[in-house]
């Protein structure tokens, strides 16, 4: 009695022990994954109320098995310093993250940090996209940046200010444009929105942008860049900075710029689709008076527009296939087409993802036409040099606009460090 007693508390243990092993395994096989998504879509982003509405609504679904966790990046400027020296230090900033498409940025295809979509990135999934965006994206046939915000970057145009100048439309030609800015300061209105600051000197390198491929047509970016057609870009916009900007530009950052314009202090400025879903643009008494339109051509192209890929999503490479699979699944929902059509609705922000989205202001509605009406686009200045030289460009910009350096010594600054990288 005493062994078969035995025996069976030896089998009661065996059958406990089972019991919490398989318990311990089931829990482990069960484990929440949790994503970290480094933002910019926080803040005063126009998109970060739809953005932290999804997340949320995203976690909610998949409560116990995968949850996101927004780690907000409000300063663009350090946030793309943090990922440039996080990848290039061999860590990913984060499981999910944001990169501008440029040939800096381009450098991290070539690591093991990045996930490749392209094999999870089926023909279901690739239908919702821009073929022309996912062509960009793709680079040696491997997929590790998926397209999603995009953006025409023209000029807006306070129509209250330019009212006082006598003008009722904006500038169709150039000198149209030296007429409005000369009798907008005969007015004390700044004419434009000017900067030197930040790391890329937005609102300027815009401007810079537009002389440039209008002087040298959409392929400018391939010249050399002491080419001359760099040199009269680089000298309008100094006479842009300098004699038709506020007085503080140098050295001045996006919020400076953007704020001047939000103040009703400067009539032109330049900047993408996103700004026109702030609320702060919304409760300015010329909201409704503002209108999108191009620059005058100040060369032999027209009809043209600058254009970007401003946000393309990755992804920590993982050998955790569970986290990988909970990557793709956020992913997926992120950018289905129902889903982007809220955050374009809400921000007015334009995307790499098919949608039936209708504006929700006439600022969007204008941003559409302009797109649809031009016959040439062509990049910004950042998107094929990338970061270092947009760097350089900012601190030549600078001295450029107080007279320290002339236009050929600032393209010849700026060559060298494109031709080093």
């Amino acid at each position: 009695m005493a062994k078969k007693g035995l025996m069976l508390c030896i089998a009661a243990v065996m059958v406990l022990a089972c019991h919490f092993s398989l318990s311990a395994q089931s829990k482990k096989a069960s484990k929440e994954v949790e994503l970290r998504w480094a933002s910019i879509w926080v803040g005063a982003d126009s998109k970060a109320v739809t953005v932290g509405q999804l997340v949320e609504e995203f976690n909610a679904a998949n409560a116990g098995k995968i949850k996101v966790v927004i780690e907000p990046q409000p300063d663009y400027n350090a946030y793309e310093q943090k990922v440039r020296t996080s990848l290039a230090a061999g860590t990913a900033p984060a499981d999910i993250f944001t990169i501008k498409l440029n040939p800096t940025t381009a450098e991290f295809y070539n690591s093991k940090l990045l996930m490749d979509f392209t094999k999870a990135f089926d023909s279901t999934w690739k239908a919702t996209f821009d073929a022309g965006m996912v062509k960009q994206s793709t680079i040696g046939k491997q997929l590790k940046s998926l397209p999603f915000e995009t953006a025409i970057l023209p000029m807006w145009y306070n129509m209250d200010l330019l009212a006082k100048a006598g003008f009722t439309a904006p500038p169709k030609t150039i000198d149209e444009l030296w007429t409005l800015c000369d009798k907008l300061k005969a007015q004390n209105i700044y004419p434009s929105s000017q900067m030197t600051g930040d790391t890329n000197a937005w609102t300027s390198m815009i401007w810079f942008s537009h002389f440039a491929v209008s002087l040298g047509g959409p392929d400018v970016w391939v010249k050399p860049f002491t080419d001359p057609v760099f040199v009269e870009a680089a000298n309008l916009t100094k006479r842009m900075i300098t004699d038709y900007s506020t007085p503080d530009a140098v050295g001045l950052g996006a919020g400076g710029s953007g704020g001047h314009f939000l103040a009703g202090r400067t009539a032109i400025f330049s900047n993408g689709p996103w700004y026109a879903g702030r609320a702060d643009l919304a409760a300015t008494p010329f909201f409704k008076n503002i209108t999108i339109a191009g620059l005058p051509a100040a060369g032999k192209t027209t009809n043209y527009m600058i254009s970007r890929m401003q946000a393309n999503i990755c992804a920590a490479a993982s050998k955790d296939k569970a986290k990988e699979a909970a990557t793709i699944e956020f992913l997926k929902f992120l950018t289905s087409p129902s889903n982007v059509k809220r955050i374009a609705e809400a921000s007015g922000a334009m995307f790499a993802v098919k949608t039936d989205a209708k504006p929700a202001n006439h600022l969007q509605t204008q941003f559409i036409q302009l797109a649809n009406a031009v016959s040439v686009t062509a990049p910004d200045f950042e998107a094929p040099y990338g970061s270092e030289a947009t760097l350089e460009f900012t601190q030549m910009l600078g001295g450029l606009a107080l007279g320290k350096i002339s236009a050929n010594d600032f393209v010849k600054a700026v060559g060298q460090v494109i031709e080093r990288d």
